[in-house]
């Protein structure tokens, strides 16, 4: 299942009659974290849809974060600051991997870090559509990147869809709701132990070194 690891994003103040590019740079504005429900969808080139999940995430910045699937297979992607742990419950198998990796070619990593924004991107507003205010990401460097073109749909509150487009033609779109800013949680959201009998694959060494960021 092909999912979004990197969302490292903050709620846009209302904004009603800003541009897309506009309301990404209102993005990030007093944001320590934040919480949100998604739905994903994945379409072929002829539009027909091949996969779909729904479930919670969480972040806090600036880079921690917990992609929660729920349906319809249980899965779990924790960022803790250094590492992403990837659980798929029904294989007992986790995958780690280094965060630096994981943030290369995100069309959200900007977000972030605003200058990161030209340097990784060609940045168009795209007009209005479907109610949303969209703006265009293409990757400066196209063979480096997993993607072809991202687009992130705006309306008042803030960010409602991020698409991306790969070069097989599949499309992949993402749509929040039910955003909360700064939200409290639980001192181990972003960290994860692997349950016991869990196969650890990956960057396994690495990650049994370095502890997650300080709360």
């Amino acid at each position: 299942m092909r999912l979004f690891v990197l969302l490292m994003l903050a709620l846009a103040a209302p904004l009603a009659n800003a541009g897309a590019r506009d309301q990404l740079d209102a993005f990030g504005a007093g944001m320590q974290g934040m919480a949100a429900d998604f739905r994903q969808r994945v379409y072929d080139p002829d539009g027909e849809l091949l996969e779909s999940s729904s479930g919670k995430l969480q972040l806090r910045a600036p880079r921690q974060f917990r992609w929660e699937v729920v349906e319809p297979f249980p899965q779990l992607i924790v960022a803790d600051g250094t590492h992403v742990w990837i659980h798929d419950p029904d294989l007992e198998q986790v995958t780690v991997r280094i965060q630096s990796h994981e943030e290369q070619g995100s069309p959200l990593s900007v977000l972030v870090d605003p200058t990161e924004l030209e340097r990784q991107f060609k940045v168009s507003e795209a007009g209005q559509a479907d109610g949303l205010a969209w703006l265009d990401l293409d990757p400066v460097k196209p063979a480096e990147s997993p993607f072809e073109k991202a687009r992130l749909g705006f309306d008042a509150k803030g960010l409602v869809v991020m698409e991306m487009h790969d070069g097989l033609g599949q499309r992949t779109q993402v749509r929040f709701s039910d955003w909360q800013r700064n939200p409290a949680v639980a001192a181990d959201t972003f960290r994860f132990t692997p349950p016991p009998g869990t196969e650890v694959v990956g960057e396994k060494a690495q990650a049994a070194e370095v502890m997650p960021l300080a709360d």
